[in-house]
């Protein structure tokens, strides 16, 4: 493989390429030391929980049976940041204290045994866990084994479904659930997924909880048209086949569409942030409501009853930072359960009600033995009414969705390390290095307020905070690792700001950069970097040479040559000489020829009008028109060809610039954008998109990933399951699109990945549209109350879209494999020349893998973290669906050897876990249900003969790995 880095005027992420790639700088001057290069890619080349549920409360077999669900929604991050949340800071801006609620909630399940209570935002939960007695611990333990404390979901945050990256879903997922093994063991583990405030619902996300050994999974929102069609329909609850490629039922998950979305029933809120009165059961007092109110409830029970098909529904009871005074809602409830109940002997009622939880109410649905409708796409996108489409959140905040990106990237270099180098990393020459903070940081931004864009400007700040501090000890666990694996101790700089071409070594008085011209120039040269690995690289000046600066302007073009053009050995792209906008694509090894317009577009933000009040704002895209208005008709342009790299540079605008880009060997066009700051003095916000249009015959179809994951087909104002009435034909065809769009006729296909989640479209036939930026004058009244008009850094945003042309047949294998080394990109580590040696037996060293051997190209090591002693974590997946490439065969099984296979540590035993690694695969199983669509068999899961691991199309397995590792000093 070939690591790609500039460390002047670096593009954001840097990348890697089958060839000749690119380190950049400027003209060497004297006096100059050495300096060393590390460029890093650490990725792989190429029976039913019984004891949960026999907790559950009694229930009558002969009547409605409403499960009343005590909960509290507690948003990490949002209006407030973490800790104002968690300590009750700034209740000015809105009242929450989660301190004070698991207190209080606490307090009042032990003042009543029948009490049940369920909690979900392990984030919260962990930090006040640590902050109580022994003896208040050995409690809340004996209620969760009692199962009246009831964790749902368990991650360290309900995530987003659309922004997120799957690998980073299982991170944060894996960090809560073993918080909870670790803490109450089997009794703490969650049945049942929760999701009941993200905006969407993606069919990857319930893959993941399939796989993670989820029963049921539960969620609150959905486009307001498909709820009215399910209530219809009595289909709130059906088996979601959540994988094309995965045998049922191993990615098959039983899901619940909630009532009230997450909220109590009108007119029942009992908390201090309601207004509802209290039950008053007293009939002498003159505020005696106790008839009424129960009259309405069986009225409300039994309407609701009727949307779902058995003699069981289920109330949520609680809302967003709810329950800070528990005993306000217990008390209440207490009330209720009692007077309605009483009905039965009094007036002969056959509606039961009953405290319970999410895991209880599935384990009554599933004993009811019926068969179910099986739905195979998504829920996107959401929207809450007419012209109200949640589709701007898929790109608010682009530049904390790349950082967020690149702090995965981080995050999996510093696992990786420490899993290679073992002790020594996290205790070396350099300190005491640890990536517990970047793994709780990183888990914090899949939040469904974080990484979304859709928390206030503070918050959005606090967010990128946590990230910035939290790289520091990896910082010192990779220069302890580096020193080791290396043999030399050097001063390892780490330089944040490269997209912006910055970077304090590089910028002392002994620049590295010269600048001959008025544009900065760059060192330019090939590197590659093995599997695992890393490779160093020096730079020195040679003495009495002058500095050879290639030209950026623009090279003299003949009278019957006037069209630019850059090519390689792959692809060609030529641009028209009059407007300077690409205008052909061609693929030279397939001989595939595609006329492509690519051109920056906005969209006018809406503000409301008189069809709806509505306005874009940071959950909401709502364009003012259906068609867009062009940056500009033409960019200046010119050109950059050297032996290494060929360029075209367009500026559209003083806030609208790209780089068009090739190096030998790519098989794709690289456009580096950067947009910003977006002007708004017209008193219009505005939604800045990028824009292809070829000629493809795309019959209204496109293709957008899942978090990165599988690929769903989408069709132009379609929805499979229900006929849509369209009232936003453009926000109405947005989706998320996670690291990949393409359309394709069949025959050629047209395919642009993406650097961070973007929401895209393809609003007219052979078009591909991506939004890059957006800012906004207006709030779109769904809770943030502050427009999203970000200034400082976030004004301005550079960013890389990579472009594929292939035949259908064979796309997979370029984009597939292309995406993953976008995500995984090499880290780069600067450092002075010198150095001293890190251990006197071992010779210092230029380059290093950690692999003895190269993995099957269709296999990724997903995850190489430490687990515990002499323990670590090991994921590996298959990169490919279900007959996907029909090139390469690389859509097959694929088998391969995990004996011998790590280079610094020997494995001495192997046990296989579900996909968080909370349960040990072999002990695991999931509630069986009966679809629709005929009996589904129940295949053993696989099982792991010696050290030998077959994987099938878009299978993750997971492994707890006991290791040795080699002593090198």
């Amino acid at each position: 493989m070939v690591a790609e880095a500039r460390f002047w005027g670096v593009r954001a992420g840097g990348g890697q390429d089958e060839a000749g790639s690119r380190k950049r700088s400027g003209a060497l001057q004297p006096p100059l030391p050495p300096f060393s290069f590390l460029f890093l890619l650490l990725l792989a080349a190429h029976g039913v929980w019984a004891a949960g549920y026999q907790t559950c409360p009694k229930v009558e077999p002969d009547m409605l049976n409403v499960h009343l669900v005590a909960h509290t929604h507690d948003d990490v991050g949002w209006l407030k940041t973490v800790d104002q949340y968690f300590y009750g800071i700034q209740n000015d801006v809105q009242h929450a204290g989660v301190q004070y609620i698991l207190d209080s909630v606490i307090s009042s399940l032990l003042m009543e045994p029948t009490r049940r209570f369920v909690y979900v935002e392990i984030a919260f939960f962990s930090r006040w866990w640590h902050q109580q007695t022994n003896a208040t611990q050995e409690m809340v333990r004996n209620l969760v084994r009692q199962g009246r404390l009831e964790f749902a979901n368990g991650g360290w945050v309900m995530n987003d479904e659309a922004a997120t990256h799957y690998g980073a879903i299982i991170d944060q997922m894996t960090l809560g659930l073993r918080f909870l093994e670790d803490t109450f063991g089997s009794d703490g583990r969650p049945r049942v997924a929760w999701h009941i405030d993200p905006f969407g619902h993606s069919r990857e996300q319930a893959s993941l909880f399939a796989q993670m050994g989820f029963d049921g999974f539960f969620f609150g929102r959905l486009d307001y048209q498909d709820k009215n069609v399910r209530k219809e329909k009595r289909q709130m609850e059906q088996l979601w086949r959540a994988s094309a490629s995965l045998k049922p039922p191993a990615a098959d998950l039983f899901t619940s569409v909630l009532p009230n979305m997450y909220n109590p029933p009108t007119g029942l809120c009992w908390d201090t942030l309601c207004a509802d009165k209290p039950f008053v059961e007293d009939p002498r007092s003159p505020e005696y409501n106790a008839k009424e109110l129960v009259r309405y409830f069986l009225e409300l029970a039994t309407a609701q009853g009727q949307y779902y098909r058995t003699n069981h529904t289920v109330m949520t009871m609680g809302s967003d930072f709810q329950y800070e005074n528990a005993n306000m809602w217990f008390k209440n409830l207490d009330k209720l359960i009692q007077q309605v109940n009483a009905q039965q002997k009094a007036n002969r009622s056959r509606v039961n009600v009953l405290y319970s939880t999410p895991a209880c109410y599935l384990w009554e649905l599933n004993k009811a033995n019926l068969t179910w409708s099986v739905k195979e796409d998504d829920f996107f996108p959401y929207a809450d009414g007419p012209h109200m489409f949640w589709t701007g959140y898929f790109s608010s905040r682009p530049a904390l969705k790349r950082y967020e990106r690149l702090s995965y990237n981080f995050l999996q270099v510093c696992n990786q390390l420490e899993a290679l180098v073992g002790p020594a990393a996290n205790m070396g020459p350099y300190g005491s290095g640890d990536s517990a903070p970047l793994k709780e940081a990183m888990a914090v931004l899949q939040h469904h307020d974080a990484v979304s864009g859709t928390s206030r400007q503070h918050v959005a700040n606090d967010y990128a905070r946590q990230l910035a501090e939290s790289w520091g000890p990896c910082e010192v666990l990779l220069s302890n690792a580096l020193a080791q694996l290396s043999g030399s101790k050097k001063d390892f700089v780490f330089c944040h700001k490269l997209n912006i071409s910055v970077c304090p070594l590089t910028q002392n008085a002994e620049k590295v950069v010269t600048v001959p011209s008025s544009d900065s120039q760059d060192l330019l040269f090939s590197a590659s970097v093995p599997a695992l690995g890393f490779s160093i690289y020096s730079v020195t000046r040679v003495p009495g040479q002058s500095p050879q600066a290639y030209d950026r302007h623009p090279r003299s073009q003949k009278p019957w040559s006037r069209v630019l053009v850059i090519q390689n050995e792959h692809i060609r792209a030529r641009f028209n000489p009059d407007t300077g906008l690409l205008m052909e694509i061609e693929n030279l090894d397939e001989n595939l020829l595609l006329p492509v317009r690519q051109a920056f577009y906005w969209y006018n933000a809406s503000m409301g009008n008189n069809l709806s009040s509505q306005a874009s704002g940071a959950y909401i895209f709502r364009p003012e028109r259906q068609e867009p208005l062009l940056v500009s008709h033409w960019a200046k342009t010119h050109l950059v060809k050297t032996d290494l790299v060929q360029e075209v540079h367009q500026n559209f605008s003083a806030w609208c610039s790209q780089v068009v880009r090739l190096y030998p060997g790519q098989r794709y066009l690289e456009l580096e954008w950067t947009v910003g700051p977006i002007p708004t003095g017209d008193s219009w916000g505005k939604e800045i998109i990028s824009r292809f249009d070829t000629t493809l015959e795309t019959d209204g179809l496109f293709y957008t990933d899942s978090n990165g994951r599988e690929i769903l087909e989408r069709r132009r104002d379609y929805r499979p399951t229900w006929k849509l009435n369209q009232t936003e034909p453009v926000a109405g065809n947005y989706y998320p699109v996670n690291s990949r769009i393409y359309i394709t006729d069949g025959k050629t296909q047209l395919t642009v990945l993406t650097d961070r989640s973007q929401g895209g479209s393809s609003l007219g036939d052979g078009s591909v549209e991506l939004m890059v930026h957006r800012r906004l004058l207006v709030d779109d009244a769904r809770g943030v109350g502050e427009p999203l008009l970000e200034e400082g850094s976030g004004l301005w945003v550079r960013g890389r879209h990579l472009v594929l042309l292939d035949k259908a047949r064979t796309a997979a294998s370029g984009h597939r494999l292309q995406a993953e080394k976008e995500v995984l990109a090499p880290q780069v580590v600067l450092a002075r020349g010198g150095g001293v040696p890190y251990c006197l037996k071992v010779a210092p060293r230029t380059q290093f893998s950690g692999l003895r051997r190269e993995l099957p190209l269709s296999v990724h090591l997903l995850t190489l973290a430490h687990w515990g002693p002499e323990t670590l974590l090991l994921r590996f997946e298959h990169q490919f669906a279900v007959g996907e490439d029909a090139g390469r065969n690389l859509s097959s099984p694929v088998t391969f050897d995990l004996t011998n296979l790590f280079s610094t540590f020997t494995i001495t035993s192997l046990r296989e876990t579900t996909l968080a690694a909370n349960q040990l695969q072999a002990h695991s199983s999931r509630l069986k249900w009966t679809a629709n669509t005929g009996p589904t068999p129940h295949p053993p899961p696989s099982r792991l003969v010696s050290a030998t691991i077959t994987l099938q199309p878009m299978e993750i397995r997971t492994f707890l790995a006991s290791v040795q590792w080699e002593e090198d000093c």
